[in-house]
């Protein structure tokens, strides 16, 4: 009997869809040990991405217009300012920082996504 392999047998490939998955799951297991300040920001963050999240957005625009972005930030703010005592400037930075953290992953996703396709 013959036990030799077929070549395309010899060297395992990777699932091509396997990288994605890996990278959502690390995605996903550091934004669970964010601090907690980080974790109450973190709905309202995703939020207001989905909210921003269509075909023609300016979120995928080559450079997104940074007064949309600051007021995108400032409407997150005024959300959770309602709900805590004592907003401070560190909080806005804070919202800004993972705002543009979430719009960058989600349009690097967006690129990937559509190359994919077409």
């Amino acid at each position: 009997m013959d036990n030799r392999l077929p070549y395309y047998m010899t060297y395992p490939m990777p699932l091509l869809y396997d990288d994605d998955k890996n990278m959502r799951r690390d995605l996903d297991y550091m934004k669970s040990i964010y601090p907690k300040a980080a974790k109450l920001l973190l709905p309202y963050v995703e939020e207001e991405c989905d909210r921003m999240e269509y075909d023609g957005s300016m979120m995928y625009d080559e450079y997104p217009d940074q007064l949309q972005l600051r007021l995108m930030c400032r409407r997150i703010y005024d959300q959770v300012a309602e709900e805590m005592e004592n907003p401070g400037e560190w909080l806005l930075d804070l919202i800004q920082v993972m705002t543009y953290h979430e719009l960058c992953q989600r349009r690097c996703e967006y690129r990937n996504c559509r190359k994919r396709f077409f």
